[in-house]
């Protein structure tokens, strides 16, 4: 695929620009990490080269400085609060995101269990943690937080809260998922730092929006798009245009918290040692861009592809009319439809023709390949195996997975399991293949092509099931369908 984002560059300038942050305090800076230290499918997706891991290899040349603290809110505790991507609860994510930072050699401190009310489900989970031999802190509510600022930098307010014991120079606070206090645990170290005669810094590492890319460009507007269940906006940062006379973007609720941080660093310091909230931030992404039309064009699909997320969700049920509406807005802005999407108007053509639901991808080299429903496949199945075979270079008229096979698969799907759709799903299709790959050197290399899916765009015309969906996306391809459920 086109590469747009220069990842080596970022790696160094990044890891440089955090030392040199640290480096304006007394040697300890507290860094409230913002989305996903790993696993960052959409930087990946609106940056072409962007590393999903990138993040986490930049940090890894500051390891032996970094310790890693991280926080979850009582409240999420109590309601059992589920994480939508990977359908586990907050809780549990604790502690597989420490399981997962200790695999790559990270330090994880502590946990800190922040709104703490005396929840009894924050007091069980604090004893497993304690069990485990994992070090906590509570940080309690504050009446007023965060505009009653003299009460918030108080021995009242932040110095009630637990004060969380860390070793080394470079703390990164993060969280399983918003909401989860991270700005505040920060601010509430720097008050107890500072009454322990250590001056420490704060910065907020957030990759998006973009602050030195424009307002409107499609890279921000997929920000919005991807945070349109939120309401979030981008918006021109006034306190750095006051400053310095100089056009910064920074998204709303930075802007609107943004007066009452000013007040907590007075209060704290005596001064604020920053004029604006992108002053604040760490981010050194729009410096790494290298091809700006192939990021642009990769965020318009990101945007149309966070359309029919959110479709699909309304079709399923969900009260998001909000969101759409949002995201619908937002074509106009980026002066797009869902037509800009190549494979979106393949599928539905291929669809118009055949009389039968389709999908399409278009492959590495921009190539679109097609595929219909049959009585003995789904349209997904049925365009793995066309993608394949052309890759490989198989006739197209080729049956690679034989009748014979695919018949007592059906039987046992319907009379046996009982299942109502008798085509073979996208995963049914790879193990047939795998099973006569073995003898059959047309399936062995029609297999061999599965890496080269990875980036390629596809839409189906029809929603497909969770089996298709997770197959798509282990596959690395960007996945959209019409908001039409199977009959």
């Amino acid at each position: 695929m086109k590469i747009g984002f220069d990842n080596e560059k970022y790696l160094r300038i990044q890891s440089e620009h955090i030392r040199n942050r640290i480096a304006q305090f007394d040697g300890k800076l507290y860094l409230e990490l913002g989305g996903k230290l790993f696993d960052d499918h959409h930087a990946s997706r609106v940056l072409p080269g962007f590393k999903p891991d990138s993040k986490l290899r930049m940090f890894g040349q500051l390891r032996d400085n970094i310790e890693i603290v991280i926080v979850i809110s009582a409240d999420d505790i109590e309601k059992n609060k589920v994480r939508a991507d990977l359908g586990i609860t907050y809780d549990e994510d604790v502690l597989r995101l420490r399981d997962e930072f200790m695999k790559r050699d990270f330090m994880v401190g502590s946990v800190v269990i922040t709104h703490y009310n005396g929840q009894r489900a924050a007091d069980q989970f604090r004893h497993r943690l304690e069990r485990m031999g994992i070090k906590s802190y509570y940080h309690y509510l504050i009446d007023g937080y965060p505009h009653n600022v003299e009460l918030i930098a108080s021995d009242e307010g932040f110095g009630k809260n637990d004060y969380v014991e860390t070793s080394r120079e470079l703390v990164i606070v993060t969280a399983p998922g918003p909401g989860s206090g991270k700005m505040a645990v920060c601010l509430s170290q720097l008050y107890n730092e500072n009454a322990r005669g250590i001056r420490a810094g704060y910065a907020k590492f957030e990759t998006f929006p973009v602050w030195n890319l424009a307002l409107k460009h499609p890279v921000n507007i997929a920000y919005e798009a991807a945070t349109a269940d939120l309401n979030d906006v981008n918006m021109i940062d006034p306190f750095h245009l006051e400053a310095y006379n100089n056009i910064a973007v920074n998204y709303n609720r930075d802007i609107e918290i943004f007066p009452v941080l000013n007040a907590l660093f007075e209060g704290i310091y005596g001064e604020n040692p920053y004029k604006s909230p992108t002053d604040m931030g760490v981010n050194m992404v729009g410096f790494c861009i290298n091809d700006d039309e192939v990021c642009c064009q990769a965020s318009r699909d990101e945007i149309i592809r966070r359309y029919y997320t959110a479709t699909n969700k309304l079709a399923d049920g969900a009260d998001n009319e909000r969101e759409v509406n949002k995201i619908l807005l937002l074509f106009n802005q980026a002066k797009i439809t869902t037509a800009y999407r190549r494979v979106t108007v393949a599928a539905s053509t291929k669809q118009e023709l055949s009389g039968h639901t389709a999908a399409a991808i278009e492959l590495e080299d921009g190539t679109i390949i097609t595929a219909k429903s049959s009585p003995l496949l789904g349209c997904s199945a049925a365009l793995l195996l066309n993608a394949t075979k052309h890759l490989a270079g198989i006739s197209h008229e080729a049956k690679l997975i034989p009748q014979s096979l695919i018949e007592p698969v059906q039987k046992t799907k319907i009379e046996y399991l009982g299942g109502k759709n008798p085509r073979l799903h996208t995963d049914e299709v790879l193990v047939a293949l795998s099973m006569l790959s073995k003898d059959d050197e047309q399936c062995r290399r029609a297999l061999e092509q599965l890496p080269r899916l990875r980036g390629c765009q596809v839409h189906s015309t029809v929603m497909l099931s969770e089996v298709d969906r997770k197959i798509f996306n282990k596959l690395g391809c960007g996945l959209t369908c019409d908001p039409v459920k199977k009959k």
